[in-house]
């Protein structure tokens, strides 16, 4: 499986125990399709009783295992969006202002406090807080011109100017297939 940045590659990881007490697990990147497998057989057998057992507690413990996969997809989710904000945050700070800066701040916080609780609730509601702050600060950058496609520069970086004269001109489309005809 090859490497990626951090946030980036999504890898499915499947264990499978058979009646034998062969543990079978793979793995495999979503996005390449590669896949990796290994297989680890008991040195000691396990009675059919110690099977059924092993079975049934996994039946038991679903639907806690479902939930704690949401809590960790959802914890994996949050500590993406604080790295990308905090990136963000030191591209354009120079172009934000202090209170924007702080209301981002305090949002990314809030999420990483939230995270720390491992409250589901928390860390849903402090995402989706920070998503708005940045959401309304970014299109406050776009309007200014100041996030990425934001407004056009000309040569030498600086915006254009809104009163810039614009000639418009008529031009002939030539097709170089078509002279030797």
């Amino acid at each position: 499986i090859p490497p990626a940045p951090r946030g980036i590659p999504k890898i499915e990881v499947t264990f499978d125990i058979d009646a034998n007490g062969i543990l079978s697990v793979s793995a495999k990147d979503m996005a390449s399709g590669k896949e990796q497998k290994i297989r680890i057989e008991a040195s000691s057998g396990l009675s059919e009783k110690e099977i059924e057992k092993m079975v049934q507690e996994a039946k038991e413990n679903a639907a806690e295992d479902r939930k704690r996969r949401e809590l960790i997809d959802t914890k994996n989710e949050a500590d993406s969006l604080v790295y990308q904000t905090e990136k963000n945050l030191t591209e354009y700070g120079e172009k934000l202002s202090e209170d924007d800066k702080g209301r981002l701040q305090g949002a990314v916080d809030r999420v990483k406090a939230a995270v720390k609780s491992e409250n589901l609730n928390e860390i849903k509601s402090a995402t989706e807080g920070l998503n708005q702050v940045w959401s309304q600060l970014s299109a406050n950058l776009y309007q200014q011109g100041g996030a990425p496609g934001g407004g056009p520069e000309n040569a030498n970086g600086a915006e254009s100017s809104a009163n810039e004269n614009v000639e418009e001109a008529d031009f002939e489309v030539v097709d170089d297939d078509n002279k030797d005809k």
